[in-house]
């Protein structure tokens, strides 16, 4: 059954939804973070607060939009605002999703207060999923702001086939046409809803894909969202061809069906709700790279720059046709991912049961929608198979982090982290079918008490059914919570603080070095240093902005008490004295003769392969052009980089978090030590560190289950192995006292690494 739109001139409950939508917030902000976290939060909190430009697509409505919101004095940190911020729109899209469950139950619910307590279950249980809950507490990225833009469009789609046919309807579809193109500025993922509104068409006004300016509508969106129009400007002649080929079919259609079309108001406000939409990207981006802001990912300020952040080339990841796992595995992880989210905490008996539980739900959720509304069921089936089947197919990911590969694989490449995120709207979205499964529950009972009872008193006996929906709070309140965590944010802190006024800090990825991006940029701490990525200096933008930092002023009335009476000059030169054109002609990798290397002074480099990589020759670069000028420091978390492939272990002393590297050997004595896990030790620094500068206490507080994030966990263990493996060298120079703090650290870090 498939109701007309006259038969729903009800108004949604927009009260309800509000309400809902202040229960999540309420929850998120019990739980939130009061500080960065790790992998790209410290990033996107940091290109929020300068206006930047993240990595690739570089995302510009995110940072438009936080931006704006970290302006509103809300909160007293930075970071707590943007926090708050995904909280905010995570919040937004479960109180659009409650009025998209309630228009999808009323034909399985009659009694409207019944219906809406059901809607409220089902999107409670969907916003208290492990990811989208752990998602909507710390800014980790801009998926949140998918969330909403996906449910903002599928609501506007179940709205619009509600609404009379005419004009007034037709600019609903309008207004979808510009969300999906503006969202996809954000991500792609929020244009996943776009299937599900096809489906709404379908059912309720086929005529309209005959339509002209419908057609132009849907066309522009097409290739705006898909970028597919840039090929007009210099993509193959196939391409252009073909994209011409359906413009000039289209324009000729329009004339055949109706010339006076090109003369009303609907057909350019469907092709601009595109242009406007998708401008950010061709507008935002190459205008704001040019004014250099701090974090320029890409640094998109020429056409070619530009499509290659759009189009991620940077990570260089292959066509869909090839696959870098087996799609079954791929499949199961997804599935691995699902038994995370409804009750985490409860171990994997505990989890798989209520994933059991809530799957079984939502399967009766859509048997309902099968039987009541097949336009409901049609869409919400479309939105489900994009969010997971097809988003599966498409992402495409190598072998989960955590995924158990048969032993009869080998070995196989993984992801370097958990990917759950990108299924976050997914999880959200069965919020829909374990609503309506709950509706459809109550239903039966009252059903079945018909006769017995009055149908308020059957629907209140039906009630303890959406108790169910508490399961997710209590089965993920612990490790969804990002509440009292500051470890990337003491992190950030502890390592800048490692390193002397004015040095260079080489380090190796992402956790190691966006914390260290927004300590500097969002909180001002110790901007002095110089930030070297590995990672990053395979790229030819973060060698030229390397050169063109001006270094700031070096305050040693905001530095740690270990730098208070520093004196120093400030270097005047860039740390790399290449030009911009001689950087850019560097080659990609460098063959080298058998047991090549270079010396400068009295420090030798001695090359521990035959091959390098541009990162490997620019940080021989930054030795040359430094040392013995500015301090140069490589962070413990590049593990053994200068050890193995420049050979510079004798040159290099251990001050806490990172090695500094010395212009002549290091020799035992007075305080440098010999220590078996971490080479030269300078005892003296190191101390002074360890207890008089890091906040320890960050890391070793306790986690009830601990570091849920496994492929984080390094940075916490990072702890562990230095105060652990020091204290051993502060018991044999005497000092039981500091070496037994340091134990002592170590034991509390290790008990959060299980």
């Amino acid at each position: 059954m498939t109701a007309t739109p006259t038969d729903r001139r009800d108004p949604p409950p927009y009260l309800w939804a509000a309400g809902t939508g202040i229960v999540v917030f309420l929850v998120y902000l019990a739980t939130l973070a009061p500080t960065t976290a790790f992998w790209d939060t410290s990033e996107y909190i940091a290109a929020a607060y300068v206006l930047g430009i993240p990595h690739p697509p570089g995302n510009p409505l995110f940072t438009v939009l936080a931006h704006v919101w970290g302006a509103l004095p809300i909160a007293e940190f930075y970071a707590v605002r943007i926090n708050l911020f995904a909280a905010f729109t995570s919040a937004a899209s479960a109180a659009l999703l409650f009025l998209v469950a309630d228009r999808w139950m009323r034909d399985v619910i009659p009694l409207r207060w019944a219906r809406l307590a059901a809607a409220f279950a089902g999107i409670l249980v969907g916003a208290l999923t492990w990811t989208v809950w752990n998602q909507s507490t710390v800014n980790e990225k801009v998926y949140t702001v998918s969330m909403l833009s996906t449910s903002m469009v599928l609501w506007l789609g179940v709205h619009w086939a509600d609404d009379v046919p005419g004009q007034h309807r037709d600019r609903w579809l309008v207004l979808i046409g510009y969300i999906l193109t503006l969202s996809s500025t954000n991500h792609m993922m929020g244009v996943l809803a776009a299937p599900a509104v096809a489906i709404y068409v379908l059912f309720t006004e086929p005529s309209l894909l005959l339509k002209p300016w419908a057609l132009w509508l849907g066309v522009m969106v097409g290739l705006a969202v898909s970028g597919k129009w840039t090929a007009l400007v210099d993509g193959p002649a196939t391409d252009r061809f073909v994209i011409g080929l359906i413009l000039a079919g289209l324009t000729a259609y329009t004339v055949w069906r109706d010339s006076a079309e090109f003369r009303r108001p609907m057909l350019y406000l469907a092709v601009m709700s595109a242009v406007v939409g998708i401008s950010l990207n061709y507008l935002f981006l190459p205008i704001r790279a040019a004014q250099f802001p701090p974090i320029n990912e890409g640094e998109p300020v020429t056409w070619t720059a530009l499509l290659e952040v759009l189009n991620r080339a940077q990570y260089g990841k292959p066509s869909v046709t090839y696959r870098q796992a087996d799609f079954v595995s791929q499949l199961g992880n997804y599935i691995q991912y699902l038994g995370w989210q409804f009750a985490r905490d409860w171990g994997n008996v505990g989890s798989r049961a209520a994933m059991a539980l809530f799957t079984l739900l939502g399967l009766t959720g859509a048997a309902a929608l099968w039987q009541r509304d097949r336009r409901a069921f049609w869409a919400s089936t479309t939105l489900i198979v994009t969010l997971t089947l097809a988003l599966v197919f498409y992402l495409n990911f190598k072998y989960g982090f955590s995924y158990p590969v048969p032993p009869e694989k080998g070995q196989v490449l993984r992801e370097v982290r958990e990917r759950d995120y990108f299924f976050v709207v997914s999880f959200g979205a069965l919020g829909l079918w374990v609503a309506v499964g709950m509706g459809a529950l109550m239903q039966s009972v009252a059903e079945m008490l018909r006769g017995r009872a009055s149908q308020r008193t059957a629907y209140l006996m039906a009630t303890p059914i959406l108790l169910l929906a508490l399961i997710p709070v209590f089965g993920n309140r612990v490790t969804a919570s990002r509440a009292n965590e500051t470890l990337a944010r003491d992190f950030a802190r502890d390592m800048l603080e490692s390193v002397e006024p004015y040095g260079i800090l080489v380090t190796a990825g992402d956790n190691d070095t966006f914390p260290l991006w927004y300590a500097q940029e969002v909180e001002g701490i110790r901007p002095d240093v110089t930030i070297a990525n590995l990672s990053l200096m395979n790229t030819r933008w973060h060698l030229q902005q390397l050169r063109r930092r001006e270094t700031p002023t070096f305050d040693p009335s905001k530095a740690a008490p270990i730098w208070k009476d520093w004196t120093g000059p400030k270097p005047t030169e860039p740390v790399l004295a290449l030009s911009p054109q001689e950087l850019n002609e560097l080659p990609e990798a460098q063959l080298l003769p058998p047991n090549s290397g270079v010396k400068f002074g009295d420090l030798q480099v001695a090359f521990g392969r035959d091959t390098l990589m541009l990162s490997d020759i620019i940080t021989v670069f930054l030795i040359r052009d430094n040392i013995g000028k500015r301090p140069i420091y490589f962070a413990w978390s590049s593990g053994g980089f200068a050890d193995q492939l420049l050979n510079l272990t004798p040159y290099l002393g251990t001050e806490g978090l990172v090695r500094k590297l010395n212009t002549k050997l290091l020799e035992p004595g007075g305080p440098i030590a010999i220590n078996r896990g971490l080479g030269y030790l300078n005892l003296d620094r190191t101390r002074a560190l360890l207890f008089g500068t890091y906040n320890f206490g960050a890391a070793t507080q306790l986690r009830p289950r601990g570091w849920v994030d496994r492929p984080s966990q390094s940075i916490l263990s990072l702890y562990s192995v230095i105060y652990g493996t020091t204290a051993a060298s502060f018991r044999a120079a005497g000092d039981s006292v500091t070496a037994a703090r340091a134990d002592s650290v170590a034991r509390a870090v290790e008990a959060n690494l299980k």
